[in-house]
């Protein structure tokens, strides 16, 4: 009998994307919106191979994009059998219910996908209790479409009466599991302030910045650690701390989840107590990737999110890191002497506007020095005001 061979390769999934153009927003804006989410499906493991846009005035409110659109959608899905096919926004279960029954295929929103790529990072027990509560609060008003199998009371002997639908257990029973997972991060939280507490002596420096901005390799850099960093959204998922000496000025550095762009609202809310290092901090160094052509934007949804956070008052470093990609053609530049020099980088309006800031490469170890000896005076400058007869620094 001849021998069967099955390829146990797991397969990449092939995705498309849809993204909706509203008046308020434009075809730049929306294509780099649809790049970012191309980079999040390539992160969560998948591979995009179409993408789909449309003018709207708002989106649809049954299936998001207009009926013809969708058409057209279905018809590539078929053709090129497509897995999965991610929406750039928050679908409400109506819009993924019915967009699910025309596209017989995989609907993701951007949350879902955000999730899921939280679920795949999380290692300590404190950011898989976050997300799972995430996941299990973004599933509830979801639950409908799982169920459609099952239209009929349950009944039998002990269980007539009223009787319980099957999606109505499933309810209670997610409900329940919410609150045990609320309960859990209380915990979590009393165990994470008894350890901050035994920290309060230190001087507490966090980086804060957009997703994969190169906060883990800064955090390497200073803190002579191995922190996970990689070319690759929500890289880092756990807040990691670690002590950093500059010369004879010791401080605690935290390392925290990056921010992006539509983060959904729940997950925010889920991951606060993680956020609690940005809270409690004395300084936040936010780091920036200059190389990005939109970096500008990446700056306004940091301080919304810091904001929201309450931390704006802090006293903030602005670290503009990967001066060695920056391209000046990427932001109008036009300048004949390329590349640009540290003096035209300190005299640019990037300063001016994020004062205090400084311009590094922390991968070329460039400008680092200076660097460390701004945020030595900044810690020092705490320090001494603290503690004025710590004869630590004398």
């Amino acid at each position: 009998m001849k021998q069967k061979f099955y390829d146990t390769a797991v397969k990449q999934e092939k995705v498309v994307l849809v993204g909706v153009i509203t008046p308020n927003e434009t075809e730049a804006r929306e294509k780099e919106y649809l790049e970012e989410l191309e980079f999040l499906v390539a992160t969560a493991g998948g591979l995009t191979v179409k993408t789909f846009t449309q003018k709207l005035q708002r989106p649809e409110r049954s299936t998001f994009v207009g009926t013809g659109k969708l058409e057209e959608i279905k018809e590539y899905v078929v053709a090129e059998e497509i897995d999965i096919v991610v929406f750039d926004d928050e679908l409400t279960p109506s819009q993924m219910r019915n967009i699910e029954r025309e596209l017989q295929v995989k609907i993701l929103d951007r949350s879902n996908l955000i999730l899921d790529i939280f679920a795949s990072r999380a290692q300590t027990a404190q950011a898989k209790t976050q997300v799972e509560l995430a996941q299990l609060q973004y599933l509830l008003p979801r639950l409908t479409r799982l169920w459609t199998h099952l239209e009929r009371q349950k009944g039998g002997i002990g269980m007539r009466g009223p009787g319980e639908s099957q999606i109505e257990t499933d309810r209670r029973l997610i409900l329940n599991k919410i609150s045990l997972l609320k309960e859990r991060l209380k915990l979590i939280d009393r165990q994470n302030e008894t350890q901050r507490k035994n920290r309060q002596q230190l001087i507490r420096v966090a980086l804060v910045g957009y997703t994969n901005v190169g906060k883990s390799t800064i955090m390497n850099m200073l803190a002579k650690s191995d922190v996970f960093a990689e070319n690759k959204l929500f890289a880092t998922l756990d807040t990691t701390v670690r002590k950093v000496v500059i010369e004879n000025v010791p401080f605690l550095l935290s390392d925290t989840v990056g921010f992006i762009r539509k983060l959904p609202h729940h997950l925010v809310e889920c991951f606060k107590s993680t956020l609690d290092e940005v809270r409690e901090a004395d300084i936040l160094i936010h780091v920036v990737d200059v190389s990005h052509p939109t970096f500008e934007d990446q700056i306004r949804t940091v301080n919304e999110t810091l904001k929201d956070l309450k931390v704006v008052d802090k006293k903030t470093i602005t670290v503009f890191n990967k001066i060695d990609a920056f391209n000046p053609a990427d932001h109008n530049i036009d300048i004949k002497d390329t590349p640009l020099t540290m003096d035209d980088f300190n005299h640019s309006w990037m300063a001016k506007n994020n004062a205090p800031a400084i311009f590094i490469s922390a991968t070329e170890k460039e400008n680092v020095e200076e660097f460390k000896t701004m945020l030595y005076d900044a810690v020092k400058k705490i320090h001494t005001e603290r503690y004025p007869y710590d004869n630590l620094l004398y």
